[in-house]
């Protein structure tokens, strides 16, 4: 696999890099919904056309690496599916789209991955657990009162990526995430006790329920549904990565 991009997803598909020769890895590009210059968003889609021609020209399949939070499925009461409709809410998750559909037309080989909010080893400081650790450290932490968040191992992520790839999965789109969405509050609260630190707590009312549909990903890869749905897979995933922080 050849794996493009040097930050947190690159260093965890770095073991399946000896394998599958034929596939190309997207692990770059715009990874937060925040204040996101354009030029970020153009050097992504220009990579991954640059991408695109290279894996038509040498018939190889293209991995996209795609979201599957809120940014892209905005629908409160439905949880989100691959086969859509989806209504990204931000230009963040519009790009994705956007570049999933370039990716899907292109006529190359391609698999295109959802994933929730991973969890891992080396983050980036603005994703979520790293920021949330920062601001409980700082005394004072931001809670969105009503947001949930579908945390996932980035384990988790690496066998999906390997399974999905090794039995030959192509041209479709797959949620990668644990389908147990969990409360904001419950991420903080477990934060807070294992850091053993307090913070003061303002609230901000974004009332945004959140599921992912995982349907798809069990049936194309069983191993991975045997994992709880529910909120001990979230405080798992978090004690594994805690030390880290500590």
């Amino acid at each position: 696999m050849k794996i493009v991009g040097t930050g947190f997803l690159a260093g965890a598909l770095a073991p399946l890099e000896g394998a599958f020769p034929d596939v190309v890895a997207v692990a770059a590009g715009v990874s937060g919904t925040g204040d996101i210059p354009e030029r970020a968003y153009a050097r992504e889609a220009e990579l991954v056309h640059r991408l695109l021609r290279e894996c038509l020209r040498e018939g190889r399949k293209l991995l996209f690496l795609s979201t599957a939070s809120a940014a892209m499925y905005s629908d409160p009461h439905e949880p989100g599916r691959e086969s859509g409709p989806v209504f990204p809410v931000n230009a963040y998750g519009r790009h994705k789209l956007g570049l999933e559909a370039v990716v899907a037309a292109s006529g190359a080989d391609h698999l295109i991955l959802r994933l929730s909010h991973v969890v891992g080893p080396g983050q980036p400081p603005h994703q979520l657990l790293p920021a949330l650790v920062r601001q409980l450290r700082s005394g004072r932490v931001r809670v969105h009162r009503g947001a949930w968040r579908d945390l996932v191992d980035v384990a988790d992520v690496v066998t999906a990526v390997d399974r999905l790839v090794a039995r030959g999965t192509s041209r479709t789109v797959v949620n990668v995430a644990s389908g147990a969405a969990v409360p904001v509050e419950l991420i903080v609260d477990h934060l807070a006790a294992g850091l053993g630190v307090s913070a003061v707590r303002e609230y901000a009312d974004r009332p945004q329920p959140h599921r992912v549909c995982v349907d798809r990903l069990h049936r194309l890869v069983p191993e991975l549904a045997s994992r709880p749905a529910d909120e001990e897979y979230a405080r798992r995933v978090l004690d594994a990565h805690l030390p880290a922080y500590r």
